[in-house]
């Protein structure tokens, strides 16, 4: 549709500055809409339509580069389908940038108009348009009436387009209000999930003291919540990554994060996120990302094409601190471009879960480090046992699994000068560096006590105890004493001595277990020196003494005679066994370790 004037060139027009406000941008996307139909703005433009007579009406809403159209009548075609624009062929975006009505009777006629292309590709010749507006005042777009050939609007016409522009302008505004209240209700939803989850951490985190584990649980507890996709960096002594947790939302993705997280432990440059916040301390929130910010970060290649896989569009990265301050590791979590970018509100959570991560880690560390220097000296504390001819001996020593103190278990054989053998075992009442040391001290008194004596083993121990009490030594201890003596019949005489310590078992060559019962006798060092009494068997070829500690047999939920007749039924038929496969077995036996355990097989040959 034109006049007849020869065609203008068509010109390239920079958009009006006010379609990029961003409080305007912000409103407009909070309205829900898009280049689609809606029933209600459908109404509005059918009202136009009929009420002014016009072929075509529009509730056109104006973005930084498009118009579209949730409500719309007599458009043609393709834009009837396609529900929007190029900025090219909008009228609206001057009613946006004047904020006020725009009203052409022949849009040809006006340079401010007369090169858009929707006249010529839209048939676009009279032109009404009304602002609509959202509470603020600002202009999201138009309600506009078009007609094909030039037009005198009317007064009223006029005042009919502006009241319907108020009414839909009032159900734009209804529009953002519900956006806002579904966002506002998805925040104190999100809101109160992360409590309940900063809530489990701190329990997720106390319930191992191994940091691999700790690091695993973690992630798994923020991935999907809070993150597409994480890694938790741990560094050792030399500020390096030492240990590399990583988890994403998807399963399927477990190789290719797992090889992430492998590659990052050697593979980060001195321009990583990752690395600046492990050597400053300080969180970097990265709302944009992209593969050009993991390629900067790396020296591997491959991590990149990895991470595109993985998918990446925002980031943000804490550090795990110390109580005192120190960077122990960083917290990386990733988004993909489907998710909503990172914010400071998930930065603040990130900050949170990583000074809980620290305290945790460091108490990890620190327990590992206890651990170790705890068994080092409880191993130092147990002899090497003797090479005896026609005997065989093995002894197992098992810390509990769940503390770092060392304990009061002990074990001990030497041969005496005239060929005897003797073992003994006992229980120093406590589980702590303390008793330990008693541990050792007892153990060298019966060494010392025993050493050269040809006297029973219940005169020993009657000597045990008054050393104990003249020595002053604060233990309180269940042990047994035993001597190996050999007869020239192959037979061996084993003689006993128990102080208030479970009963010495006897697996003979057959598989029957006998139990070495004596009367009772008090524990050493809580009563006065008493006489002591010996008991004695004998040992022949294949037949296996153990002695053990309560660990082996002792639980919380039921009687130690239970746990006693168990060990008994373990035993039974075990005489083919090879001794250390029988205290492998042993060991193994215990499902729910309560104490430290200590035992001494000795098999006659």
């Amino acid at each position: 549709m034109t006049d007849g004037s020869p065609a203008r060139p068509r010109r390239a027009i920079a958009p009006p500055p006010a379609l990029s406000d961003p409080a305007r941008l912000r409103a407009l996307a909070d309205t829900g809409l898009d280049a689609a139909p809606d029933e209600a703005f459908d109404r509005f433009a059918r009202l136009v339509s009929d009420l002014l007579d016009v072929p075509v009406a529009l509730v056109s809403l104006v973005s930084a580069d498009r118009q579209f159209f949730p409500g719309a009548v007599g458009l043609p075609e393709p834009w009837a389908e396609r529900r929007q624009t190029p900025l090219s062929h909008s009228f609206c975006q001057h009613v946006v940038d004047v904020e006020a009505p725009m009203v052409l009777p022949d849009a040809r006629l006006y340079p401010r108009v007369r090169d858009n292309l929707a006249i010529e590709d839209l048939g676009v010749v009279a032109y009404a348009g009304m602002p609509l507006t959202d509470l603020a005042g600002r202009v999201l777009g138009s309600l506009c009436a078009i007609d094909s050939k030039p037009r005198a609007w009317t007064a009223g016409q006029l005042r009919t387009l502006a009241d319907l522009a108020a009414a839909c302008s009032s159900e734009l505004r209804l529009r953002i209000a519900l956006d806002g209240a579904q966002e506002a209700r998805r925040r104190v939803v999100q809101a109160h999930e992360r409590l309940e989850m900063l809530a489990g951490v701190s329990e997720t985190l106390a319930g191992t003291l191994d940091v691999g584990t700790a690091l695993r649980r973690l992630a798994d507890t923020m991935v999907p919540l809070l993150a597409d996709w994480c890694l938790l960096t741990v560094v050792g002594p030399t500020g390096q990554p030492r240990e590399v947790a990583a988890v994403h939302r998807d399963p399927a993705r477990r190789a290719d994060v797992d090889r992430f997280a492998e590659l990052l432990r050697t593979g980060l440059s001195p321009e990583s996120i990752i690395r600046a916040v492990l050597r400053t301390g300080q969180p970097r929130l990265g709302g944009v990302a992209s593969l050009a910010d993991v390629s900067r970060g790396t020296t591997d290649p491959e991590m990149a094409s990895i991470a595109d896989r993985l998918g990446i569009a925002s980031y943000l990265s804490v550090p795990v601190r110390a109580a005192g301050g120190t960077v122990l590791g960083a917290i990386t979590l990733v988004n993909d471009a489907k998710r909503q970018q990172f914010d400071d509100r998930d930065l603040l959570t990130a900050v949170d879960i990583g000074r809980r991560a620290g305290q945790a880690i460091g108490n990890s560390s620190m327990y590992g480090e206890q651990r170790h220097v705890a068994e080092v000296l409880q191993h130092s504390m147990l002899p090497r046992l003797p090479v005896v001819p026609q005997m065989e001996l093995a002894a197992r020593y098992q810390p509990a699994a769940h503390r770092v103190e060392v304990g009061g278990d002990w074990y001990d054989a030497f041969v005496q000068p005239d060929g005897d053998v003797i073992a003994a075992i006992g229980d120093v009442a406590g589980h702590d560096i303390e008793a330990a040391a008693t541990m050792g001290q007892l153990r060298n008194l019966v060494r010392g006590n025993a050493f050269g004596r040809p006297d029973a083993v219940g005169e020993l121990m009657t000597h045990l105890d008054g050393a104990i009490s003249g020595l002053r030594l604060p233990t309180a201890a269940t042990a047994t004493l035993v001597r190996i003596c050999p007869e020239r019949s192959g037979n061996r005489t084993v003689t006993w001595c128990n102080a208030g310590h479970p009963p010495a078992l006897l697996v003979r060559v057959g598989g029957t277990v006998e139990t070495l019962e004596a009367p009772p006798e008090p524990l050493l060092g809580l009563a006065r020196p008493v006489l002591r009494t010996s008991q004695s068997t004998s040992l022949s070829a294949g037949d296996t003494l153990l002695l053990y500690t309560d660990g082996l047999i002792e639980r919380r939920d039921r009687p130690i005679d239970v746990g006693l007749a168990d060990l008994v039924d373990r035993l039974t038929g075990t005489d083919t066994l090879p001794l250390d496969e029988l205290c492998d077995l042993l060991l193994a036996s215990i499902q729910h370790r309560e104490d430290d355990t200590a035992l001494l097989a000795v098999r006659a040959r």
